[in-house]
């Protein structure tokens, strides 16, 4: 069983990311949701970023990776949209990962590094009619075009955080699918 370390997206650590946790939890393996917003979750994207840019991008992106130093180096990352800058950024510059799980969100591969770490398998998903994806989907296609365990799953709709059965976004037929093929993923690490 896996070892994941999944950050939560700009909303926070909202009962929906923690629903997904206990899921891969109840297929049996260990899932760590560091709360990089002290407790605080928004109702919008737009206060979600409004806290994230009052707060500091970066400071918020230290707690994350402080969070990785604690569990040691044998882990899959994992992200739903901003969380994935934190997971993305994990997956590439730590020696020892098992692999990235890239959910709504992927940053060109050249952000952190010249290509992306062999051996380290990835998925990346996302809607393809989602704003938020449709500016990362060419980093997304790039990475999974050059990397030899990639994955880039493409959904059908608009909906962003659409993993997060706590909000509006939630559509439980492409969560569903998300889930079946994170869980086969995590199978295999």
């Amino acid at each position: 069983m896996a070892d994941v370390l999944l950050y939560h997206h700009i909303q926070g650590l909202t009962d929906g990311v923690r629903a997904f946790a206990d899921e891969l939890r109840g297929s049996g393996h260990t899932v760590h949701t560091p709360d990089l917003f002290d407790g605080r979750t928004f109702d919008t994207i737009d206060a979600g970023f409004a806290y994230a840019r009052d707060t500091g991008f970066d400071a918020i992106r230290e707690r994350g990776a402080a969070a990785a130093d604690d569990l040691g180096p044998d882990l899959v990352h994992a992200g739903f949209s901003f969380g994935v800058t934190i997971a993305q950024q994990l997956a590439q510059t730590r020696a020892g990962a098992r692999g990235a799980l890239l959910m709504f969100s992927c940053i060109p591969v050249s952000e952190f590094g010249p290509a992306w770490p062999a051996g380290v398998p990835v998925q990346i998903h996302g809607k393809e009619d989602d704003e938020f994806f449709q500016e990362d989907l060419p980093a997304a296609r790039e990475l999974a075009g050059s990397a030899a365990s990639a994955e880039l799953f493409i959904y059908p709709g608009d909906q962003h955080l659409f993993a997060d059965s706590s909000l509006d976004a939630y559509d439980p037929e492409a969560a569903a699918l998300l889930m079946e093929r994170v869980t086969a993923f995590l199978a295999a690490v």
